[in-house]
């Protein structure tokens, strides 16, 4: 599996919203809300074989009250 960590910039007033529409999908590790450019921070595993970009748009960004996503893929824990 691939670690990514995805920031989500929300509309004003739906962080709440989204976030539980994130965390009600059931991908994600982990769901922390954030201070700076972005509301809300995922961490979330994907299996390996699949494409990051399609795995994602598929089950993440079609959520309403997202305006912005930054996806950071990682590649070696240390």
């Amino acid at each position: 599996m691939r670690c990514v960590f995805v920031q989500f910039r929300c509309h004003p007033g739906k962080t709440y919203e989204v976030a539980e529409a994130v965390y009600d999908r059931e991908i994600v590790s982990e769901l922390f809300s954030t201070s700076g450019d972005y509301d809300l921070i995922a961490k979330v595993y994907i299996p390996d074989g699949e494409d990051v970009g399609h795995y994602l748009s598929g089950r993440l960004f079609d959520i309403p009250g997202i305006s912005r996503t930054l996806t950071t893929i990682t590649f070696k824990a240390f």
